[in-house]
């Protein structure tokens, strides 16, 4: 499908510099550009390339000045990496959408399949489960009995979702997930361990996003909660009776350890990891690789580190850690020293 400088200035909004009838018919980054692309430019580091990209068409931030004459068409925009986000939404969505019911797909009678629904090859729905209008399940897929799964949902393949658990409306689902397993739960005695019973459920709400090969455990008892609109990356463990407010984000392998309540708007990074029982504030920052072990000060607080700490109190023990060789040195020569003036 081709579009024109002129029409994608007009679906976002953007300022036309150089040909309105430049034509792009797919995507490409800034550096990788041909004839007939579309790129972006957000980021300073890679404004060089503008200079000479093959692209066709770059969308550019309004604030950038040029150093020198371009060979593309440039869109100016308030925020190329928003514009660029919302054209790739505009060409996500024009692509045809899966529908009908694979003959190798196993549907228990008593599931309840909803309008425009797509079941890929070898999927299971199993009894009493709820399809909701125009979702689709791709092959491999495994839906335990008494799911719910809302409109407009996308389930890739192998995913797995236990009995009783409910989705809302346009949740994607990332290969080999899994949702509703049970929770960490062993109590011990004399001889091992008792395995306590998790009878609660998973409730993952609208337009939340979990990426490949993320866990989210089922409650013991109650539910563990993906509130709407947050977005999991890959490999995150979210463990029983945990809750993630609206609209967090979170880097691959973050680990939640169980009831930890994390709030609205709050961003992890990669690898970062937290106690269980403990509140973290909305909008809090939590940086990669931060462990973070007890309950967070308040709204708008950034962590670094493990055990987390504000960002000032970590830089100034990182710079001590550095002397420390050079200080140890020195204190193994006062000693001698203290030593020699003792005799």
């Amino acid at each position: 499908m081709e579009f024109s400088a002129k029409q994608i200035a007009e679906l976002i909004g953007g300022r036309i510099e150089g040909n309105e009838n430049t034509a792009v018919s797919t995507f490409a980054k800034i550096e990788e550009g041909k004839e007939g692309a579309l790129s972006f430019l957000s980021n300073p580091k890679y404004t060089h390339f503008l200079y000479d990209t093959k692209s066709s068409v770059v969308l550019i931030n309004d604030d950038l000045q040029l150093e020198q004459p371009v060979p593309c068409t440039l869109i100016r925009v308030k925020n190329a990496y928003e514009a660029v986000a919302r054209l790739l939404q505009i060409y996500e969505s024009m692509k045809p959408r899966k529908t009908g019911i694979d003959p190798l797909a196993s549907i228990s009678p008593k599931a309840t399949i909803g309008k425009d629904v797509y079941v890929g090859a070898f999927a299971v729905v199993g009894d009493g489960t709820v399809v909701g209008d125009g979702t689709q399940i791709y092959p491999h897929t495994v839906i335990g009995d008494g799911v719910t799964i809302g409109e407009k949902c996308l389930l890739y393949p192998n995913v797995t979702i236990y009995q009783g658990c409910r989705l809302g409306n346009s949740v994607t689902i990332h290969a080999g997930s899994v949702i509703g397993a049970d929770g960490f739960g062993f109590a011990p005695n004399q001889e091992g361990y008792d395995k306590i019973p998790q009878i609660g459920i998973v409730i993952i709400e609208d337009n939340v996003e979990i990426g490949a090969n993320t866990c989210i455990d089922r409650s013991t008892m109650g539910a563990t909660i993906i509130h709407k609109g947050v977005k999991l990356d890959n490999l995150i463990q979210v463990a029983h009776n945990c809750e993630v407010g609206e609209n967090t984000v979170m880097s691959a392998q973050v680990g939640m350890a169980g009831s930890t309540k994390i709030g609205a708007w709050c961003m992890a990074g990669g690898q970062a990891g937290f106690a269980g029982h403990i509140q973290v504030a909305d909008r809090t920052f939590v940086g990669a690789q931060c462990g973070v072990i007890g309950n967070t000060k308040g709204n708008g607080e950034s962590l670094i580190g493990s055990p987390a700490m504000e960002p000032r109190t970590y830089f100034k023990g990182m710079a001590i850690l550095r002397k420390l060789p050079d200080m140890y040195r020195e204190l193994n020569e006062l000693k001698k020293q203290v030593e020699t003036l003792t005799k």
